[in-house]
């Protein structure tokens, strides 16, 4: 491919990601031109059509959004904003109710009432969920609705390359689309929801398409980022040699599922008769640790599920008849895997980034709503909140801002055309790098070297994801190997206690060939971009 551009398009907005959050913000920016960018298929790439739990919400009896409120931030490690946990609770049963009524169908009970669940560390029941392919079916409803928005243009396979900025703020986006073309979507507003970066270890829930894009995007045109050392390991991920690994839903242990090792004993058993519903971090390290003591883990749902798995949790039960397994007669080896980035572009709380004329949303943002751990099936709901907030927030700033004209770098030009599978194995050192030096349980000199080694990879790490993931692993461990203690998702066995003094966030700026970093509590950790584009 030429370095040259191929096409020029005029938008008010770019909504770059086309999951749940990208949808909700698209469907919120009416009257508006809006160009979207799905990464892959609409609705059929990215983590929103592979979540599997369900989406959280006050919805029953004897609920409030309090209580959900009081939950998530047990969880938190203590850094979550109270602010935007309030907000996220306080929104989400309206934005459910409008889920409902663009036509997603959840699972009833036979008064019809929400079948509500519940998942670990929620005290009350509050899991909606349509069985165990909740994230497929929120993304239907979305996209659904996508034919009645007006101004509405959408591009599928499309790869964001480079945000572009004219005076300090961003006014689009640079493209390869399916056929190669390199466009350059001009706007007055950019919305990313391109969600994580699980893609960076070489064990993860995570589709191919989660390489960390949006945030490397960001980081290179200016962007402030928090808690980015904060990824979540899910405890039950199917161990059978697949990449990515199949997740094996929480709904599975709220449904009674037990975790035993090879002989069938309780690998959670000192810890009560519902340790299966402690934290995610809590019981993925007690996995970690069974396993690396030379015992194997087993999630056993034959007693409580048995033969009702095909009718109950069909994407499970086919994950496992893939590698010949029946759940129904047999435990299931799971493993723990990377599968949720807490971290991500700073924002307030509609959005807002660092930068005038930037939005985020969904996973790749970070409002502070999830601090150290993130509350199961609190992902879905978090992408329908602050999908529409961000949505409100861009109409609202688009009279005032005006039309930049932006220029696109002569690296990325000259990338743009690179072909990431044909670095392949450069990916899969970096993954393996990254799972065995900053993954679940980490310390500052395994920190260090993967710092050091990373360095080396950075000259063939040309073509755009490969480009993405380098990115992001070396702000992932920059951060962890700051964070001297543990903390939530993030276990250093060199400080396995938490530190008072880090009960504060994580905050890095770019700067002149470095990492700027800073741990101030974070008011507003969004900045001065916040103001400007307001």
């Amino acid at each position: 491919m030429s370095a040259r551009l191929d096409a020029l398009r005029e938008a008010d907005v770019v909504v770059i990601g086309a999951g749940a959050a990208g949808l909700s913000a698209a469907l919120g920016l009416g009257g508006r031109r809006v160009d979207l960018l799905a990464k892959g298929p609409l609705a059929r790439s990215g983590n929103s059509p592979w979540a599997q739990g369900g989406v959280a919400g006050a919805v029953g009896p004897g609920d409030s959004p309090a209580l959900h409120a009081a939950d998530t931030l047990a969880v938190a490690g203590e850094i979550a904003d109270p602010l935007a946990v309030a907000r996220l609770t306080g929104d989400g049963p309206a934005r459910l109710a409008e889920l409902v009524a663009l036509g997603a169908s959840f699972d009833r009970d036979a008064s019809g009432a929400f079948d509500l669940a519940r998942e670990a560390a929620h005290s009350r029941a509050r899991v909606l969920h349509a069985r165990d392919a909740t994230g497929a079916e929120v993304v239907r409803a979305l996209k659904q609705a996508l034919p009645g928005r007006s101004g509405l243009a959408v591009f599928e396979s499309a790869l964001a390359l480079e945000l572009v900025t004219d005076a300090g703020r961003v006014a689009g986006v640079l493209a390869r689309h399916a056929d190669g073309a390199l466009v350059l979507h001009r706007a007055r507003g950019v919305v990313l929801a391109t969600g994580g970066l699980g893609r960076v270890f070489a064990r993860t829930t995570n589709p191919p398409e989660a390489t960390g894009d949006g945030l490397a995007l960001a980081w290179r045109a200016g962007a402030r980022l928090a808690d980015v050392e904060m990824v979540q390991f899910h405890p039950t991920a199917l161990d059978a040699g697949a990449d990515p690994m199949p997740l094996l839903t929480e709904a599975l242990r709220g449904a009674g599922a037990t975790l035993v090792d090879e002989r069938g004993q309780r690998l959670l058993e000192a810890a009560g008769p519902r340790a299966e519903l402690l934290a995610r971090d809590v019981v993925a390290r007690a996995l970690w640790a069974a396993l690396a003591s030379g015992r194997r883990a087993f999630l056993d749902a034959r007693e409580a599920v048995g033969d009702a798995f095909p009718q109950r949790f069909p994407t499970v039960f086919e994950a496992c008849r893939e590698h010949g397994l029946d759940p129904r007669r047999e435990p299931i080896p799971v493993a723990p895997a990377a599968h949720y980035h807490m971290g991500g572009v700073a924002t307030d709380l509609d959005g807002h980034t660092s930068l005038a004329g930037l939005w985020a949303v969904g996973e790749v943002a970070c409002t502070g709503v999830h601090g150290a751990n993130r509350l199961a099936s609190n992902s879905l709901l978090e992408a329908l909140v602050f999908g529409a907030r961000a949505a409100r927030s861009v109409s609202d700033a688009l009279p005032h801002l005006r039309r930049g004209v932006g220029g696109v770098s002569p690296r990325t030009l000259a990338a743009a055309g690179l072909d990431d599978d044909a670095v392949p194995d450069l990916q899969a050192r970096l993954r393996r790098l990254m799972w065995e030096k900053a993954g679940l349980v980490r310390s500052g000199e395994g920190l260090g070297q993967a710092l050091a080694e990373l360095a080396t990879l950075d000259p063939a790490a040309r073509a755009p994801e490969t480009r993405s993931l380098l990115t992001a692993a070396r702000l992932v461990a920059t951060a962890a190997l700051a964070r001297t203690e543990s903390r939530g998702a993030h276990f250093r066995s060199d400080h396995p206690l938490p530190d008072p003094a880090w009960r504060r966030r994580i905050l890095l700026t770019p700067a002149a060939g470095a990492i700027g970093l800073s741990s101030e509590p974070l008011a507003n950790p969004a900045g001065a971009g916040a103001e400007a584009s307001a």
